[in-house]
């Protein structure tokens, strides 16, 4: 029976344990090729120091974040340390290819790397978003990695580390690129999330318990969507060049000029209906948004209906 606890894994040496593989030729640095490995153990869910990079295809058994994948394409993961990877409880499944790439954080110590590598955005994805390369896309990743694994496989010079941590970066930043991409080309799943944002938006400010609930924070309305606030941050923006917080604040004013054009409820009244705390924390956000304070937008929407007086 599979462990429930995840197995924790620290070093390369470690991975390379595991796997029955030979030792690494770097401690901070390992590339296993994933073809003909059997993982027989009763070892199901790992929860890595470090960070994995990973191509495969052939596998349908494969749990990324709260997502499974089936798959026969190329299909790359990205993880930062202290995420959890899960399998089945069978072990590696027959007909796997690729590679993985592990990385210690001490290996990009001094290198501008290190503080880099938390910025793309994919490697902070709590529930991961998968990353489905065509054709030329794997050739290139793979093109970048044979470069990597040639320098893995020389003889360690002072000029190796930077060599390798220059690959990585260009690794990355065509993921970066080809995760742009797939949020554009993969149109109907993401828009079914746009859809189901704007709903659960406006369901939420339809509420008459708003006063109690209080706003929504990016947080909430990321777990209600069941997708990391990264991941929802990056969709909004690729597909309408808004982050998440600025549709919230966009729904509450649509929410609020609604109520300040057909209720005669005070300011402050309908501050605290929208689950603001400070009725000035609310004019002050109506008037960033829409240049006018709640009052002149009152004044100026009840002079442009006719017969008002």
């Amino acid at each position: 029976m599979a462990n429930v606890k995840p197995y924790r894994i620290k070093s390369i040496t470690e991975i390379h344990r595991l796997m029955r593989l030979p030792k690494p030729h770097h401690p901070l640095l390992g590339i296993v090729d994933v073809s003909g490995i059997k993982n027989d153990s009763a070892i199901n869910a790992v929860l890595f120091d470090l960070y994995v990079i990973s191509l495969k295809r052939g596998c349908d058994k494969l749990h990324y974040g709260q997502q499974r994948y089936d798959f026969d394409e190329g299909l790359m993961a990205f993880m930062a340390p202290g995420q959890i990877l899960r399998g089945e409880e069978n072990g590696v499944p027959a007909g796997l290819e690729g590679w993985m790439l592990f990385i210690h954080p001490d290996f990009l110590w001094n290198t501008p790397l290190a503080k880099k590598i938390r910025q793309y955005a994919y490697f902070g994805y709590s529930t991961n978003e998968a990353l489905f390369l065509s054709d030329k896309e794997e050739a290139i990743i793979n093109g970048i990695v044979a470069n990597i694994k040639n320098e893995y496989h020389t003889n360690m010079d002072k000029f190796s580390q930077d060599i390798i941590v220059s690959h990585l970066e260009t690794l990355l930043n065509y993921a970066e690129r080809f995760y742009q991409r797939q949020f554009i080309t993969r149109k109907i799943a993401n828009h079914q999330i746009l859809d189901r944002f704007e709903k659960l938006l406006s369901d939420y400010f339809n509420d008459d318990d708003l006063i109690t609930k209080g706003l929504p924070t990016v947080q909430y309305v990321s777990e209600q969507l069941n997708i990391s606030p990264n991941y929802l941050r990056s969709l909004l923006k690729v597909l309408t060049g808004q982050n998440t917080q600025q549709h919230i604040h966009d729904r509450l004013i649509e929410k609020a000029k609604e109520r300040l054009s057909t209720t005669d409820l005070s300011v402050s009244e309908i501050a605290y209906g929208l689950g603001f705390e400070h009725p000035q924390s609310f004019s002050k956000l109506f008037k960033t948004k829409t240049t006018v304070s709640p009052l002149q937008f009152r004044q100026s929407f009840n002079r442009a209906v006719p017969g008002s007086h």
